[in-house]
Order: structure tokens, then C-alpha cells, then sequence
């Protein structure tokens, strides 16, 4: 059967029935649950020994990332092939070997080297089931982004031999590719949203079609994550951020995003596209001018901005459309989007911010945990199946 007759035949839980609605339910639980534990803990309110800083971005990068990428790529990658989509008893296997990492994780002290062995098979298990559909429907064009899994997978693997070091290769490597699936995929959906978008609604300029200075900004961006992963102290690594930063705001300035402001499931793609741009620009003024900038800064703008705002944008965006609403964001989803541009803002202004830094930090955790919370509130019924009614007044188009 075709991919949607099989979709069509599915008669179990609704939760299982697509790949984005157990992940992207979990993983903005999860999200909004361990960045106040870690504050907790940081502020010694909760001394549980396995909330340390490392647990912290271990579980931003391999836990809340990798569930969202997962809940993106098992919806998208049947779209891209034609292949049988992954549902039912196994998508609730892979969705229960995430959760089992994350419990692994909270129990690391007691369990040692085995909290280590069950984080890592989810990530292990999810890399080689993209292969498998990409490379039996001879998906070429997709190789990149099973490359780009694998490397997160190894990167987390890498990340437990390496005794969970904040400043290891592993969370270079680990953010590095996250930069890449946000430049390819996010440079793919982005304009092709846009023109969608303006076409029915605001005839005139379109996004500039796919060129080779698209092409030569994804390969910038490649060699500045190699070259920064291998030698993050080095003034050529901090030359090609700061430069594949600026060839990312160049390519999202020919996306006609100014052009969207009436409509934020559309705009707020761009946005998450800029924090790309200005992450990678700040991460390499931290090695050409450490003194004037700190290393949080760059690091912060790429995990709350780029990845925050764009997992966020992708999320409501697949949620609603999956899910047979109308693709137009209604007061909470703008609510959502206007708390996690400012948790980044304040997050990235925690490093400039010297004494208060501290407060500031506080400020930005509770402002991420109201807009991934916010998002499983508002968006949890969609994603369980329920008949819930749209929350609040769509903002006009």
C-alpha cells in the first residue's frame, strides 16, 4: 500500500499514529521540565546528584533535541520516500527507548556505565532506521541528513566516554551538526513556506530560488562546524563562524521575510533562521575577540535562539497541519513564539551580564519552560488526538 492508504488503514492509539505526536509531546515535557532542575540544582534548592551542568546539556542536546529531531524526521522522511511510515508497536518502541534514556539519565550515579549503554541505543537505534528508508528508496538527496544523525548518535556516545566534559569535542561536534540540519533543512522549508505563504496571500516578490550561493553558505557552514569541532580555539575556526554567519543572514535576506509579518507561522521561520546566522557570528567572536565577548553567548544564541526557536516554529507548524487545523497561528501559538525569543534574548544577555547574570539566567529558564510548557498544553490535545477546539483568536493573516 501507499504511504497514505497505510496511514489510513492504522487503527491504533492516535498517539502512534505519526511520528512528530509522541516526540514532540515528550520532548517539549522534557524541555520545560529540565532546565528549572537544573536551576534547582544549580542554586543548590535540590541537591540530586545527577543534575549537574553536564546533565544539563547532555539532556538539551541528546534528549530534548534528539526527541524533536525524531518526531520532525519519522513524519518527514515518509513524505520524502513514499516508504512505509513508522507507526504503531514500533514507533512506541523507539518513543519508549528516548524515554528510557531519560529516566537512564536521572539515575545516572546509581546506574553507571548502564545509564550510559540505554541513553545511547536510542539515538543508535533512530540513525540506522533513516538510513534504512532513505537508502531503500534510493533517496539520495537526503544522505546529508542521515550523515547528520549519525553524527549526533556518535557524538553522544562520544559524549559518555569522554566522562559527560561540558567542553569535549562531543557537544562541539553535537552542536555543529545541529547548525547543519538547521542550515539544510531550515534553508529548504523556510523559502518554500514563504512562497507558498505569499503566493495565495501577498502576490509580488517570491524568495529567491536555490543557487549556488546557497550551496557555497551550507559549505561554509560545514567547514566552519569541522574546523571548530577539531580546533574550537583557533583564529580559523573563529573566521569561518563568523563568516558562515554572515552568508546565513545573506541567504535569509533573499527570502522575502519581511514580506510574512502578518502571518507568525511564517515569520517566525525566519526568525529561527536569523539565530542561526547570529549564533554562528557569535560563537566566532568568541575565539576573535574573547575579550569583549563571552563564550555563552555564541553557544546560547545557537541552543535557545536557533535551536529553541526553530524546533518550536517546525513543531506548531507540522502539529496544526498534521493534525487538520488551519496552517495560522491563534493567540497561544504567538504567545509560544514571543516566550522563546525572549528566553534566548535574555539567555544570550546573561553572559554580558556580569553580577546579574545569575538572575538573568533564572529570567531566561523560566521563559523557556513557559514556552515549551505552553506548548504541550496547547498543542498536547492535537498531538493525543483529541477533538479539542483552536485556543484563542487566530491572529489575521
Amino acid at each position: 500500500m501507499a504511504t497514505a492508504a497505510d496511514r489510513r488503514a492504522y487503527r491504533g492509539p492516535k498517539l502512534f499514529s505519526y511520528g512528530f505526536r509522541p516526540f514532540f509531546l515528550a520532548a517539549s515535557i522534557w524541555a520545560a521540565l529540565t532546565v528549572p532542575l537544573w536551576l534547582l540544582s544549580f542554586t543548590g534548592y535540590l541537591p540530586w546528584t545527577a543534575l549537574t551542568r553536564e546533565w544539563h546539556i547532555h539532556e538539551m542536546l541528546f534528549g530534548v533535541l534528539a526527541g524533536i529531531v525524531a518526531g520532525f524526521l519519522l513524519t518527514a522522511v515518509p513524505n520524502w520516500t513514499g516508504r512505509l511510515p513508522v507507526m504503531g508497536a514500533p514507533l512506541a518502541a523507539l518513543s519508549g527507548l528516548w524515554l528510557a534514556g531519560r529516566l537512564a539519565m536521572l539515575a545516572a550515579t546509581e546506574l553507571g556505565v548502564w545509564a550510559s549503554l540505554v541513553d545511547s541505543a536510542f539515538l543508535v537505534v533512530f540513525a540506522s532506521v533513516i538510513w534504512r528508508e532513505v537508502l531503500a528508496a534510493r533517496n539520495w538527496r537526503n544522505l546529508a541528513v542521515c550523515g547528520l544523525v549519525t553524527v549526533l548518535a556518535c557524538a553522544n556516545i562520544a559524549f559518555h566516554l569522554g566522562g559527560l566534559a561540558p567542553e569535549a569535542v562531543a557537544q562541539r561536534a553535537a552542536l555543529g551538526a545541529v547548525a547543519l540540519l538547521i542550515a539544510l533543512i531550515g534553508g529548504r522549508v523556510t523559502p518554500s513556506f514563504t512562497r507558498n505563504w505569499l503566493t495565495q496571500h501577498a502576490p509580488g516578490p517570491l524568495p529567491a530560488p536555490a543557487d549556488r550561493a546557497d550551496t557555497a553558505a551550507l559549505i561554509l557552514t560545514g567547514l566552519a562546524a569541522v574546523s571548530w569541532t577539531a580546533a574550537p580555539e583557533s583564529p580559523l575556526a573563529g573566521g569561518l563562524l563568523t563568516a558562515a554567519g554572515l552568508a546565513a543572514l545573506a541567504r535569509l535576506a533573499r527570502w522575502q521575510g519581511l514580506r510574512t509579518l502578518t502571518e507568525p507561522l511564517v515569520w517566525i521561520l525566519h526568525l529561527g533562521y536569523a539565530w542561526l546566522g547570529i549564533g554562528l557570528i557569535l560563537t566566532g567572536l568568541t575565539i576573535l575577540a574573547p575579550d569583549s565577548v563571552p563564550r555563552t553567548a555564541g553557544v546560547h544564541a545557537l541552543t535557545a535562539g536557533a535551536v529553541g526557536v526553530m524546533t518550536l516554529a517546525m513543531m506548531t507548524r507540522a502539529t496544526r497541519g498534521h493534525s487538520g487545523r488551519p496552517r495560522v497561528a491563534d493567540g497561544w501559538t504567538l504567545a509560544i513564539y514571543l516566550l522563546i525569543n525572549a528566553a534566548a534574548l535574555v539567555r544570550v544577555g546573561a553572559g554580558f551580564g556580569g553580577a546579574g547574570g545569575t538572575a538573568l539566567l533564572a529570567i531566561s529558564g523560566v521563559l523557556w519552560s513557559a514556552a515549551f510548557g505552553g506548548f504541550a498544553v496547547a498543542y498536547g490535545p492535537m498531538l493525543l488526538g483529541w477533538p479539542a477546539r483552536p485556543r484563542g483568536r487566530a491572529v489575521p493573516a
